[in-house]
């Protein structure tokens, strides 16, 4: 029996036999990436008392050490083990959870490879590098019986959930268009040659399924969300939670039928692949969705709030009037004068909204009903999907039309050559999870 033929056997025996847990236990969790959103998950992890960090991974032995510290300091107990090989990780049996901060290309992995070893998943945003692996995800989360959260918060931010559920309900009227913007500013990443690997980070492992290519500084630590090969730009990066919540504003639980993207990376002459100004539009039978990236200066649009940089946040039109909503709140305005008729503010503590998040994923692995959760990891595939399919259509140059139900193209062998990437061995997602 080979190591995935024993872990699958393994975690489908634990799931078969998975009660509730009981409400004095506490979850193991193991932190994978524990860089600045790692350290997050583990200031996140310290505020529940019904999780302990346990263990944590990086394939840096100083990111290692320094998680180690910040832990202890964090939460008042160093981590009971550290891991730099992910593998080794999910064999460990004490771990219940790992909480996943990891670059994006591999998420996806990551993720099945838990859920083959009997753990549940906290996974960062975008859910998954390319659409096909995303469903894999899906799959996996079934298959094993797991709970899989994406961390696409505003799903648990309490004036959002609110603002989202009033326009279920119609206060606008029949919607015709959702609205994302991401107007944050980015500065230019400049040029870097290429150069030797640091001491102590296994650059092999950090590649993973990725293109090997070789070590430069501007493709590593957060610029490699710029760079094709192991980030989605940022219409995947901080445009996938605004992506999210037009989808879940419009309520729609399927994929559009078409989209075009187009834009391009203006101004700067650096190492950047991915566009710094992109605008795509995506086309459902009865409405559409429009996004908008900006990583330029940049006025606002409408009443989105300004944060001292950046314009982040959501219109919603309908046949009644609109809704602007962001993270300090949302405006509802009617009628043909446009009167604003109701407005609320963002009224929980003054902090991002991972912990409450991350809460909802405890509870949710204490029930084992992944109904509990506020963003499954289906949720988060069809979300991180709309960004896969704007990002084709930009690279494609062109319109793209979309069957829903097989998540491919139509008549397009070109585009659907952007549905999987061609993984690197060992570090292989199967057709069958």
């Amino acid at each position: 029996m080979n190591r995935r033929t024993f872990i699958q056997s393994s975690a489908i025996a634990m799931a078969s036999g998975m009660t509730a847990r009981g409400a004095n236990d506490r979850v193991n969790v193991a932190v994978i990436g524990l860089r600045g959103r790692g350290r997050d998950h583990i200031t996140c992890y310290s505020k529940l008392p019904e999780a302990r960090v346990a263990a944590v991974c990086d394939i840096d032995q100083a990111q290692i050490e320094r998680a180690v510290q910040f832990t202890e300091q964090t939460t008042g107990a160093k981590p009971q083990k550290t891991y730099p090989d992910i593998r080794k990780l999910l064999d460990d049996k004490d771990i219940d959870a790992v909480s996943i901060a990891t670059c994006n290309h591999w998420h996806a992995l990551a993720t099945i490879w838990a859920c083959q070893a009997g753990k549940d998943v906290y996974v960062e945003k975008p859910a998954s590098h390319e659409i096909w692996e995303g469903r894999k995800m899906v799959e996996a989360a079934r298959k094993y019986n797991r709970i899989v959260q994406v961390g696409l918060q505003s799903r648990t931010t309490a004036h959002k959930i609110r603002a989202i559920q009033m326009l279920h309900d119609g206060v606008i009227g029949k919607l015709y268009l959702a609205k994302g913007l991401c107007y944050k500013r980015r500065k230019s990443i400049g040029h870097q040659p290429n150069g030797p690997v640091p001491p102590g980070v296994d650059y092999n492992l950090w590649v993973g399924p990725a293109e090997m290519l070789p070590f430069n500084p501007n493709r590593f630590h957060y610029n490699w969300h710029w760079f094709w090969n192991t980030g989605n730009g940022d219409i995947g990066n901080q445009g996938v939670h605004e992506m999210d919540i037009c989808r879940w504003g419009l309520n729609k639980q399927t994929l559009p039928e078409a989209v075009v993207s187009d834009g391009g990376k203006f101004v700067y002459d650096d190492d950047q692949e991915t566009p710094n100004t992109q605008l795509a539009t995506f086309h459902y039978p009865d409405c559409e969705v429009v996004f908008e990236v900006r990583g330029l200066i940049t006025g606002g649009e409408s009443s989105i709030a300004y944060d001292g940089s950046n314009f982040i946040g959501n219109l919603f039109f309908g046949s009644e009037g609109w809704m602007s909503l962001d993270l300090k709140g949302c405006q509802i305005y009617k009628g043909e004068d446009r009167e604003l008729v109701q407005a609320f503010k963002y009224s929980e503590p003054e902090e991002w909204d991972t912990t409450p998040h991350i809460e909802n994923f405890l509870n949710a692995v204490r029930s084992r009903n992944r109904k509990d959760l506020t963003c499954d990891i289906e949720e988060g595939h069809l979300s991180t999907a709309l960004v896969h399919m704007a990002n084709i259509s930009y690279r494609t140059g062109r319109k793209l039309h979309f069957d829903p139900k097989t998540e491919r193209f139509i008549n397009d062998d070109e585009a659907n050559r952007y549905i999987k990437r061609k993984y690197r061995e060992p570090f292989v997602i199967p057709e069958n999870v």
